[in-house]
């Protein structure tokens, strides 16, 4: 094979690859909306059903801000499309990081797919509600995370599964010269 072409078998790897980070990012996107769709039909607004007393608890809370309540206390007008706008913009960013990593950076692919398949997510609740439905509520003593959901906890992997690409955990390196 000349430089820069690749086998047959490569390119079909590649579109396997390519239809598993599709499905990845598919399923995050139906599970949160399930999700989210059970807790808007079953957990009224701001109440609490406890799943390990003084741990865990489902709370259906609504985010008007970003990613940790970042600017949810804040009001400004238009508030929801700027909001909708910039994690737009954002999706966009990313899926153009997306297209560009390498086939074989695969822990990379993985964990983009997972970002994609949560902001997608989130992104639905933001242009289809003007707020973010989040009610996974973890509580350890004083401590009291902010509420999440299945998008947020996609991205959260996701991240991860980057940072250990890039530090390159689990790649093997030859020792000998």
């Amino acid at each position: 094979m000349s430089a820069g072409v690749e086998s047959p078998g490569a390119l079909t790897d590649h579109r396997r690859l390519h239809r598993l980070e599709i499905g990845l990012a598919s399923a995050i996107v139906v599970a949160d909306q399930v999700a989210k769709a059970i807790v808007r039909a079953d957990i009224p607004l701001h109440e609490s059903v406890t799943v390990v007393p003084g741990f865990l608890y489902l709370t259906h809370v609504r985010n008007t801000g970003a990613a940790f309540g970042f600017l949810n206390a804040v009001d400004f007008p238009y508030k929801s499309a700027v909001v909708a706008l910039v994690a737009t913009a954002a999706l966009v960013a990313i899926a153009f990081y997306a297209a560009r990593v390498s086939p074989h950076e695969r822990v990379a692919r993985v964990g983009l797919a997972m970002i994609l398949g949560g902001a997608v997510g989130n992104l639905i609740d933001r242009l289809a509600l003007g707020s973010v439905v989040d009610y996974v509520d973890v509580v350890f003593g004083t401590w009291h995370f902010w509420a999440f959901n299945v998008a947020d906890s996609a991205i959260t992997l996701g991240v991860v599964a980057m940072m250990i690409d890039m530090i390159g955990l689990g790649r093997h390196v030859s020792t000998t010269s």
